[in-house]
């Protein structure tokens, strides 16, 4: 018995710039691959990369984590323990209640 596969593919249009197309087109030559697998692979590709920060993204972050390690507290320890308790009583008993809900 011999199963045949399909993939179901989707004809979308793009707008693209000559460079990018003709970038498209040297590295579907180069890897004598299909234009369109080019760009699936290129797509899977960046999406696989777009869930990690970049590293400007990185570095800010960290700059901002180092701002606040540095700054003063505004409240002392306690008052914000004593939030934190109630927060997490309220968050067992099923939320805030609010008396106009």
């Amino acid at each position: 018995m011999l199963w045949y596969y399909y993939i179901i593919m989707v004809r979308v249009t793009f707008s693209l710039d000559d460079a990018t197309v003709a970038e498209i087109r040297r590295t579907a030559a180069r890897l004598r691959k299909p234009q369109s697998q080019v760009v699936r692979e290129a797509v899977a590709d960046y999406a696989a990369r777009s869930d990690r920060l970049s590293e400007a993204e990185r570095i800010r972050l960290l700059d901002a984590v180092d701002r606040l390690r540095g700054a003063k507290p505004t409240r002392p320890a306690r008052e914000v323990d004593a939030e934190l308790k109630s927060l997490r009583q309220a968050r067992r008993a099923g939320g805030r209640r609010h008396g106009d809900a």
